[in-house]
């Protein structure tokens, strides 16, 4: 509605203004940007609904077969929309690159989410996960880094625990799981 203001003003200045070859907006031209400026707000925008916010609760287990060996969980609170959430959980790991020179390495666990939406009672959204560490025996300087990384468009109900990835590891007989939980904030 601002962009309308402004753009009629400006051709009440050029009414004012007029004085022979010098005019900001003729009434020629009035007209059709007053309609171009009307269909590019109409059309241009979808209506918005309210952002409704919700709660996600990550759990990410390690597993022998059936027995768990690790479970750590996370939270985050993500509105729909264009809103994101990011979770990041780890550490910087040093580690030798030759020559007295040393860098870090980034281990833990990252989760990204972003475009949240309501499609009936369930809610769909972009996530991608990394969950990444540096196993025990590994050589001081020079380690090795154990990595599983997901990412994926899904789809879950609300308020029920839903299974999003799971894969093996390659180095050890263990299984990784990202489980979520979204339910809606009253």
């Amino acid at each position: 509605m601002r962009s309308l203001r402004w753009l009629f003003s400006r051709w009440r200045a050029a009414e004012d203004f007029r004085k022979g070859e010098i005019m900001f907006i003729s009434r020629r031209w009035f007209p059709g940007l007053l309609a171009l400026t009307i269909a590019g707000v109409c059309l241009g925008e979808e209506p918005s609904e309210p952002a409704k916010f919700y709660k996600f609760d990550f759990v990410i287990k390690e597993l022998a077969g059936a027995k768990i060996l690790n479970s750590r969980a996370y939270s985050a609170l993500v509105s729909t929309g264009k809103s994101t959430a990011e979770i990041r959980a780890g550490s910087k790991i040093p580690y030798d690159a030759g020559a007295n020179n040393y860098q870090q390495i980034d281990v833990g666990v990252s989760i990204d989410l972003r475009a949240v939406k309501e499609v009936q009672d369930r809610l769909a959204f972009f996530i991608a996960a990394e969950v990444s560490s540096v196993p025990e025996g590994s050589p001081e300087g020079r380690p090795t880094v154990r990595q599983n990384k997901w990412h994926s468009d899904v789809i879950v109900p609300l308020k029920k625990p839903t299974l999003l990835f799971s894969s093996e590891n390659l180095d050890a007989k263990t299984q990784m799981q990202v489980e979520v939980t979204a339910a809606p904030i009253p």
